[in-house]
């Protein structure tokens, strides 16, 4: 099958490498330009495409598909079908008509739960016990089109990072398979009755409020590992908590009960496990405790 494909972070490469491994002809491989990144701000390439490099698959990277050029340009590669997943780019109409099977999306959760740009992260923050992968067919609405397969894959304490690759793996199989019997199957339309959006993340929402039970600190602590990392500030400085667990423990949100670091929330306490402060390297909190002691009693912002 002739497939373009569209995708940019991490999330997107296990499907573009299981369908070129399945034999599937890759005419193009659209991916958002090169970003500044790192201290030196050098521009860096998405992973999607250091991939496609790899594999001397030819690669696109427009800021927009709005012209009628670009449209054109995507026309004439004359594909059966444009796989999509995290590209980034709103596509117009006229990108969504060209294949001949049209857009295939695979997008990170059950639909028609958690449309949008966090699916992940938000499936965390609201304690699902499930999410997973549906295979859908693009439309003009966001992430509202009729559904091919879907995966189903347990959250079980997992942080948004695990469970984002765990996802990209199971969309690149079940993408495969539904390709090898795409004639057969039969879309289903989405309930919107049942539909959620998960927004973008806002940075400013991994800021910990001490008030919250400790279940709810500690999804959040999960649903933003390893980025942007949930945070509390302490002398002026930054500390992001990337693992943590639930604690036995009581006091004022905010107040640091032990020597082990273990704070009070709203009902409960966490204890960290793993810490980063800001412009160095994560450690075990044990270990940044070593170096910078926050002693019992202190109040964390």
């Amino acid at each position: 099958m002739r497939i373009v494909f569209m995708g940019t972070p991490d999330f997107a490469v296990p499907t573009l490498a299981a369908l070129h491994d399945a034999a599937h002809e890759i005419v193009a491989v659209y991916t958002q330009p090169p970003r500044p990144a790192g201290r030196g701000k050098k521009l860096q390439p998405s992973p999607v495409q250091k991939e496609a490099e790899i594999r001397h698959l030819e690669v696109r990277s427009p800021t927009s598909l709005k012209s009628a050029e670009e449209q054109e340009r995507f026309a004439a590669l004359e594909a059966d079908l444009a796989v999509v997943a995290a590209y980034g780019l709103i596509l117009p109409q006229a990108i969504l008509d060209a294949p001949r099977h049209g857009c295939l999306n695979v997008h990170a959760s059950l639909l028609p739960r958690w449309r949008g740009a966090a699916p992940v992260q938000r499936a965390i923050l609201a304690g699902d016990p499930q999410t997973g992968i549906t295979l859908m067919q693009m439309e003009a609405g966001l992430d509202t089109g009729p559904m091919l397969a879907t995966a189903r894959v347990q959250v079980d304490g997992k942080t948004a990072g695990e469970l984002t690759a765990e996802l990209a793996e199971v969309g690149a199989q079940l993408m495969v398979g539904t390709l090898t019997e795409l004639g057969a199957l039969h879309a289903i339309a989405q309930d919107d009755e049942h539909a959620t959006y998960a927004k973008k993340i806002d940075k400013a929402e991994a800021r910990i409020d001490w008030s919250q039970e400790a279940e709810q600190v500690e999804r959040q602590v999960r649903a933003f590992a390893p980025a942007p990392g949930a945070f509390f500030e302490y002398e002026g400085e930054r500390y992001r908590i990337l693992a943590a667990e639930i604690a036995d423990g009581s006091g004022t949100p905010g107040e640091v009960l032990d020597d082990a670091l273990t704070i009070a929330c709203g009902t409960g306490a966490l204890r960290p496990h793993t810490i980063q402060r800001a412009g160095k390297p994560a450690m075990e909190t044990a270990a940044l405790l070593r170096g910078k002691a926050i002693p019992a009693g202190t109040m964390l912002a």
